[in-house]
């Protein structure tokens, strides 16, 4: 995991960092948790006491297979 350099001392500033940046890096809750040493349920916590939202990125359908038949 890349290396945080943090702008100031204040702990809910840098505990939100850190979150949003093991979200990003893991890219959902359970992932980030292992990245942070936590439980998952620890971390959703964090989420919700920290106010963090996440949007989950809108995955396009897969296109229908083709009923052609080859010959």
């Amino acid at each position: 995991m890349p290396q945080l350099i943090l702008d100031t001392f204040n702990l809910e500033a840098a505990q939100r960092r850190l979150c949003t940046e093991a979200l990003d890096h893991a890219g959902n809750i359970v992932g980030a948790a292992k990245l942070l040493g936590i439980t998952r349920h620890a971390m959703k916590r964090r989420i919700i006491k920290l106010g963090i939202t996440r949007t989950r990125p809108v995955q396009a359908p897969a296109p229908a297979p083709s009923l052609s038949a080859s010959a």
